[in-house]
């Protein structure tokens, strides 16, 4: 098992601590970014989009830290007590990998990268994410010894490392302190804890030094008769994401739409349900979680007759869930940065921002060589989980016909794709809202 890495990287730390937590033995291949050796041509052989942490196990490569993590326990693991069969566990599970990736790593992103161009902090509006991440964290944590579930999960191991990276570069975490009680405790049992401390002090030495390529490093490394109320806006492509798939498994929602423009997710009433208030989220029979992704592999496991669209298979599983994290960490972060500037400037974003689109859309046409489908040789919900990406960007009028292999898959995946009609529909009526946004700009 070959494990491309650098000791630096929390992605890649969370890895290693999954493999000590399995009792496996990882092949470690360091990687130098500073140097560009990700950019080799053989490293783009297994890897196009070029990130770390990525491993190769018997010739199957795979990579996004998350997806690798649940990869190895699914594979490797001597029972499933890291990551449950339970559908309501692992949506918990799921929940909170997502929240690592797009909440609390993402806010260390925001406020530390900055510090690689400009030698300068983010603004105080990104130190104010870094700490909203770390209420939601503490609110999680309430009455709580684990992340998710009564138990150690690969939620604690994922989140472990983010936190331990804050505090390395010095972030208070003891003011909030449920948090901090956990993250006194996880350091003790989880194994792997002092690999993942040592990477963190060779950080610690870069960024006392201020050596920008140092963090650079680090950041380079993811019809049943039902009681569910779902919580949306057909304008929100994660919401979209989990009408197409509920639909696909014959689930029938409660939608109850909110009004983000009128703060209605900030009501008491839903603060109770989703303290992160974000949309998507979903109460089934009063289990209530949230992010679109982590929704859809739940229906599925849940209520899906049989598995085809999230096999249990680890390998297409892997393959599944890089997708699904490729989705939320470049894809739609590219659309985001450039497109929903303007509810803020009534402008798109920069032609740095705009680049960053078409560099996601050549990923993708990557993945899609020789491909019909993003994962194996059917519609699973990595198809229907980048289809609610692509068509915004469809709607939103991105030409993309140059990505030949996208265009292909796109053509198809809208004719195979139970719900579809109802995602167009949503991504026509969130291009009205960005019309009307570019105008009164304008005017």
């Amino acid at each position: 098992m070959d494990f491309y890495y650098a000791p630096r990287g929390s992605g890649c730390r969370t890895v290693i601590m999954v493999a000590k937590a399995l009792g496996l033995e990882l092949n470690k291949k360091q990687l130098r970014l500073s140097e560009g050796e990700h950019l080799r041509p053989e490293f783009l052989k297994l890897n196009p989009q070029h990130t770390i942490p990525t491993l190769v196990d018997n010739g199957f490569a795979i990579w996004e830290s998350r997806a690798i993590a649940i990869y190895l326990v699914e594979k490797y693991g001597k029972d499933d007590s890291l990551y449950p069969k339970d559908p309501q566990k692992r949506a918990l599970i799921n929940q909170r990998l997502f929240f690592d990736l797009g909440t609390l790593y993402d806010s260390f992103r925001r406020y530390y990268y900055p510090f690689v161009r400009t030698g300068q902090f983010g603004t105080a509006d990104d130190f104010k994410k870094v700490e909203a991440a770390f209420e939601f964290l503490n609110i999680f944590l309430e009455g709580q010894n684990h992340v998710a579930c009564s138990q150690f999960t690969l939620a604690d191991i994922a989140i472990l490392s983010s936190v331990s990276t804050f505090d390395i570069v010095e972030f208070d975490i003891s003011k909030y302190i449920n948090v901090d009680r956990w993250y006194a405790k996880a350091k003790k049992y989880t194994p792997g804890w002092e690999e993942n401390w040592e990477g963190l002090q060779q950080l610690k030495t870069a960024y006392e030094d201020q050596k920008a390529a140092a963090i650079l490093i680090l950041l380079s490394s993811e019809q049943y008769d039902t009681d569910m109320d779902f919580y949306y806006t057909p304008l929100g492509s994660g919401c979209r994401i989990v009408v197409m798939v509920a639909k696909a498994v014959g689930v029938d929602l409660s939608k109850k739409h909110l009004d983000t423009s009128k703060m209605e997710h900030l009501k008491p009433e839903f603060l109770k349900l989703n303290p992160q208030h974000t949309i998507p989220t979903l109460v089934d029979h009063g289990f209530p979680f949230w992010e679109s992704r982590a929704i859809a592999v739940y229906l599925v496991e849940k209520y899906g007759k049989d598995d085809s669209l999230f096999p249990k298979d680890p390998k297409i599983r892997a393959v599944i869930n890089q997708r699904l994290y490729f989705d939320m960490g470049t894809l739609y972060v590219a659309l985001a940065n450039y497109y929903y500037k303007v509810f803020a400037t009534g402008h798109f974003g920069t032609a740095e921002e705009f680049k960053k689109v078409e560099d996601s859309f050549e990923l993708l046409n990557t993945f899609l060589e020789g491909q019909d489908y993003l994962a194996g040789d059917h519609l699973t919900v990595a198809d229907i989980a980048i289809l609610g990406s692509v068509s915004t960007f469809d709607a939103l009028e991105f030409d993309f016909s140059k990505y030949s292999n996208v265009a292909k898959w796109y053509s198809n995946a809208k004719k195979v794709t139970p719900g579809w009609e109802e995602n167009w529909e949503g991504a026509l009526e969130l291009k009205k809202v960005i019309d009307a946004k570019k105008n009164a700009a304008t005017n």
